[in-house]
């Protein structure tokens, strides 16, 4: 659990790291399978499973609910303490999973991930409070290309989309500063993570990656939590890869078995649970 000076300053900052949730030899098992899932060895398929820059020398791996194809994954949605972690900062009993995320980035030619912000790349659900866990496989540091924060980025709403824009010299950010609160410090920061250990952010935090030009891999794994109270609400002029999943009416709580329910009424579920 965190202590309340650890939530205040999620709450200043807009992401924390939040120390171990898992050993290094879960996490060791984990990344194993996740290679598995990757190189198309695993019974079942995730969601999306691609290069999302489609080119073999600048390379981020994207696989989308990979808890759709392994039952390790899907039993990770309902770590304890990630949920715990979630129910605090959020200040919500109830929480389900929007979907989680894997971006790998292999060596030497892992590529970047542009500076951005999540919950506007999520243009079907409402209100903005989600949180997500980022769960580092192995260990993640500049040099093998971990996430850089913006503190406090997070308070200035959504940014032109959610596209903050990456000045490719320096993987600095560059936003559009007539949209921002006038003297706010633009200076990004590194969020090492080691293995087996989480870092956490809002939806609205900026942040990015930049390439991997080491001779290790960043596997990793994001769970976007949405507290119970999200709201499917659909949007003629966008969509998103998994709405075709929702099975609720626009205005109404998100929810399924595709968008499994972790935590209800502050008690943390299990892998069986489907609702």
């Amino acid at each position: 659990m965190l202590t309340e000076a650890q939530v205040a300053e999620f709450h200043e900052r807009g992401y924390l790291e939040v120390g171990r949730v898992m050993s290094d030899e879960h996490a060791d098992i984990m990344r194993e399978r996740l290679f598995e899932v990757m190189e198309d060895r695993s019974q079942r398929k995730a969601e999306a499973n691609r290069n999302m820059l489609g080119d073999p020398n600048r390379v981020v791996i994207q696989i989308v609910n990979i808890w759709e194809a392994d039952d390790l994954f899907r039993e990770h949605l309902y770590n304890s303490v990630m949920c715990g972690i979630v129910s605090q900062v959020t200040d919500c009993d109830t929480l389900r999973v929007w979907h989680d995320q894997v971006q790998y980035k292999p060596p030497k030619v892992g590529g970047p991930t542009d500076w951005h912000q999540d919950h506007p790349y999520w243009p079907i659900i409402q209100p903005a409070d989600l949180v997500s866990v980022w769960v580092a496989l192995d260990d993640v540091d500049v040099e093998n290309g971990c996430m850089w924060m913006v503190p406090g980025s997070h308070k200035w709403g959504a940014h032109k989309g959610g596209t903050i824009g990456t000045n490719s010299a320096d993987f600095s950010p560059m936003p559009d500063l007539s949209q921002l609160p006038a003297g706010v410090d633009v200076t990004p920061v590194p969020m090492p993570v080691k293995k087996g250990h989480a870092g956490i952010h809002h939806c609205l935090t900026w942040h990015g990656s930049p390439p991997n030009r080491s001779d290790r891999g960043r596997p990793g794994i994001a769970v976007h939590y949405m507290p119970g109270y999200t709201r499917y609400e659909k949007d003629p002029a966008k969509t998103h890869l998994v709405e075709h999943n929702v099975e609720v009416e626009p205005g109404q709580v998100l929810k399924g078995k595709h968008f499994p329910t972790v935590m209800e009424n502050g008690v943390v579920l299990s892998a069986d649970n489907v609702k």
